[in-house]
């Protein structure tokens, strides 16, 4: 490198300024060691590309994260609809025995308090537990056989042609939460 007195020496030689010159030599050298203009383009077709990879990868990130967004809200409503689910469950069997308590009693003549008291009890579960979204899957009897909803438990010859492949008889009620089956209905079936 030359030190500050030669550029003064040759500043006062040639009557022009050092600067210039060198910023003219520099921008002119520069442009012939990379190979011309022409090879100057890869290097901003590169840059270019980096940043449209870049660009695809924040969409497929912010695409992930909306579809995380989504699955987790939609998660978090199904647990907030089926959170009781275990506790429902659990309190079907009792609203079968009073059914059958129901059914028991109708046939005793003395028991018309006891039969009151067990029908006010069973309407009082039922409203809560309809309450809570619990749905009872009624009026099966003659319908085509579902087996998303229903079991079959056994098959017999149909009473009439109507109901060959229906259901026939229902033995234990099916009930959903919401859209969900929580216990299947046990049917027979006609052949």
């Amino acid at each position: 490198m030359k030190d500050k007195e030669q550029l003064d020496q040759e500043k006062n030689q040639n009557d022009t300024p050092v600067n210039e010159e060198i910023t003219e030599v520099n921008l002119e050298e520069l442009v012939k060691e990379a190979g011309g203009a022409d090879n100057l383009n890869p290097v901003e077709n590169s840059l270019e590309e980096e940043i449209l990879e870049l660009k695809n990868k924040y969409l497929r990130l912010y695409s992930d994260f909306e579809n995380y967004r989504k699955r987790t809200s939609k998660e978090r409503l199904d647990l907030i609809t089926t959170a009781s689910e275990d506790v429902l469950k659990d309190l079907i069997p009792v609203v079968d025995d009073f059914e059958r308590s129901l059914k028991a009693s109708e046939s005793e003549s003395d028991s018309t308090k006891v039969r009151e008291g067990n029908l006010l009890i069973f309407q009082k579960l039922v409203r809560i537990l309809t309450s809570k979204g619990l749905m009872p899957m009624e009026d099966l009897v003659g319908k085509n056989f579902d087996a998303d909803t229903q079991e079959a438990i056994t098959q017999i010859p149909a009473p009439s042609e109507k109901l060959k492949g229906k259901v026939v008889d229902v033995v234990e009620k099916g009930y959903k939460l919401g859209d969900k089956v929580i216990r299947f209905a046990k049917v027979v079936t006609g052949a």
